[in-house]
């Protein structure tokens, strides 16, 4: 489906609900397609649509990628705190060590990457991001589309403090999980997911909280389930998962989500990268650091080839150099016997 959003409401289930693996791509966050001269009328394509002015600043972290995160600004707090009582318990009782590290036979390796994150480190740190916004929010605005009062998603009785009580980490990463592990998205679905929640936030002037964060996130992974993946989970595979929501609310929470993003669903891959190191980041404050493997031969032999692979571009980009360098000097002496000469 690539980028397309529309709303699907098709009786039966979509193809990806049941197939078993995923096809990962290289950073696949943006698809620009030339439009040719002679294809008659040119339509404007959502990535070159000027952003208004009061949007097209440099402070929105989902548009440009030298702003900071929302997530990691509002878990300084949390972090220092944390540092602040991990190093007075390491004064009183140093205890062990329980971070992997690599020995003369064991050589231990992070494989995730930026194009191939860890699926449950990254939802972790996902779920904590929104933790933070919710847990250090400014205040409560919000609006009816997202209240789980007035737009439940089951049968259950809403609590009457629904909207007091902040949810723990552990009930957003479950719920976070349910619909990943559902819907077969990947960890990078998660990714963009968070982008659209805090450009959703920036661009309503609303605020994350008790009462919305459910359906704030559960809109955010519909449409970046159908922007990143070509074989998007339709909306009514959303109402399997969930029983007691209709297709007809995901229609229209999803018609309001992407209203208020302005219809903005371009995610550079520059903010991508952004937002994955921030994470990591997020993850290393907060002590759940993504799993250490050990280094295999099979492993080891893949890193040496992409090693002599990336040494012979190299080698070979500075051949190309060297040659226009000295180019550029024959040339510079050819003028210079000539100005002699004359």
């Amino acid at each position: 489906m690539g980028g397309s959003v529309s709303c699907c409401i098709s009786p039966g289930e979509s193809p990806k609900i049941h197939r078993r693996e995923v096809e990962l791509e290289e950073c696949p966050i943006t698809t620009t397609e030339d439009v040719s001269e002679d294809t008659g009328t040119y339509l404007q394509h959502i990535s070159d649509r000027e952003l208004p002015d009061e949007l097209a600043q440099e402070a929105n972290p989902s548009d440009h990628p030298r702003a900071s995160t929302l997530f990691l600004n509002k878990s300084q707090t949390d972090v220092r705190e944390k540092r602040k009582s991990n190093y007075l318990n390491h004064q009183m009782s140093p205890g062990l060590l329980t971070k992997k590290y690599s020995s003369c036979s064991t050589i231990f390796i992070d494989d995730s990457t930026v194009s191939q994150p860890n699926l449950k480190s990254t939802i972790k740190c996902v779920a904590l991001a929104i933790y933070y916004h919710i847990k250090n929010r400014d205040s409560n605005r919000s609006l009816d589309i997202f209240d789980e009062k007035k737009h439940p998603l089951s049968r259950e009785k809403v609590p009457d403090d629904y909207s007091v009580i902040d949810p723990e980490h552990k009930l957003i990463y479950r719920f976070i999980r349910t619909l990943f592990s559902s819907a077969q998205l990947t960890a990078e679905c998660a990714i963009v997911t968070l982008v659209y929640l805090e450009r959703l936030l920036t661009y309503a002037e609303m605020d994350i909280c008790p009462c919305n964060w459910k359906r704030i996130v559960l809109g955010a992974i519909l449409l970046a389930s159908k922007v990143w993946d070509d074989q998007a989970v339709w909306n009514v595979d959303y109402c399997q998962i969930l029983k007691d929501i209709t297709v007809e609310d995901m229609n229209e929470m999803e018609r309001h989500f992407l209203e208020l993003l302005q219809f903005n669903i371009n995610v550079p891959a520059s903010v991508y990268a952004k937002y994955y190191f921030d994470l990591r980041s997020l993850a290393d404050d907060s002590n759940l650091s993504f799993p250490l493997e050990p280094l295999s031969n099979k492993r080891a032999q893949k890193l040496e080839a992409i090693s002599r692979l990336c040494e012979d571009k190299y080698k070979d980009l500075s051949k190309s150099a060297m040659r226009r360098s000295v180019s550029v000097d024959n040339l510079v002496g050819i003028k210079h016997s000539q100005a002699v000469l004359s």
